[in-house]
């Protein structure tokens, strides 16, 4: 049984004895589509009170609960680093695309950025919960004759290193857009009509971006340290009762 779903079962205790905490969660990448459908479900959640984007770019979005840091180098955040202070949250969504990129560019933009600013939140808050959106076939032993996932890989393993009290990696292969969100690929607008019948045809590769959303925000208050969720984990973990 995978870790997450055995700390499913004893939620219930877990929460009666030690309180729901109440969710302040840092985002980056709210302007890509990931980014921006975890935002959407942070600022609907009556369990997340506070949200600070850290972006390249605005939103766009005015909400009571939001705050935004425009913010270019992130391989460099120690001009911003008081402002991450009071969040116990992290939910990595920024990433590139490795096609047309040589393996050191892609370790570059995936690996060196995303430990960089791990690693500052880790100085600021180790009793933080860190969630990195990761993918399908990611190898942690790094041996993979698949470029991408090597990095992804050896990027989990070291995520997972760090001092954090929590962290989470999300593996979602082919993830079914919101309906309405500004900054969906422009591929989905075509295949779209497909996405019914190939996620029932195909669970196992489906989720919607609504569930990757929400079972990021569920993990925060589940009471295990680390775990990595397969695309049937993102299912089970996105549902109401968990």
């Amino acid at each position: 049984m995978p870790a997450f779903k055995a700390a499913i079962m004893d939620k219930n205790i877990y929460e009666n004895k030690l309180g729901h905490q109440p969710i302040r969660a840092i985002i980056t990448g709210a302007t890509g589509m990931v980014g921006e459908g975890v935002l959407n479900t942070c600022l609907e959640n009556s369990d997340v009170e506070a949200v600070l984007v850290v972006s390249r770019r605005p939103t766009g979005i005015s909400h009571p609960k939001l705050k935004e840091i425009i913010h270019q180098d992130f391989f460099d955040c120690s001009g911003i680093a008081g402002q991450l202070d009071g969040y116990n949250a992290c939910f990595f969504c920024l990433g590139v695309t490795s096609l047309g990129k040589t393996e050191a560019a892609y370790h570059k933009l995936t690996y060196e950025l995303t430990l960089q600013f791990a690693k500052t939140l880790c100085l600021i808050n180790k009793n933080m919960t860190f969630c990195y959106i990761s993918g399908k076939g990611t190898d942690r032993s790094a041996k993979s004759a698949i470029m991408w996932s090597r990095v992804k890989g050896i990027t989990e393993r070291d995520l997972d290193r760090l001092p954090f009290s929590k962290v989470f990696c999300f593996r979602p292969s082919i993830i079914i857009p919101t309906p309405g969100n500004r900054h969906t690929l422009k591929i989905y607008h075509y295949f779209s009509w497909l996405f019914p019948l190939l996620s029932k045809c195909f669970p196992a590769s489906f989720c919607t971006l609504k569930e990757l959303s929400q079972a990021m925000v569920n993990a925060v208050n589940l009471p295990i340290d680390r775990a990595i969720y397969e695309v049937a984990d993102i299912h089970e973990a996105a549902t109401p009762d968990h």
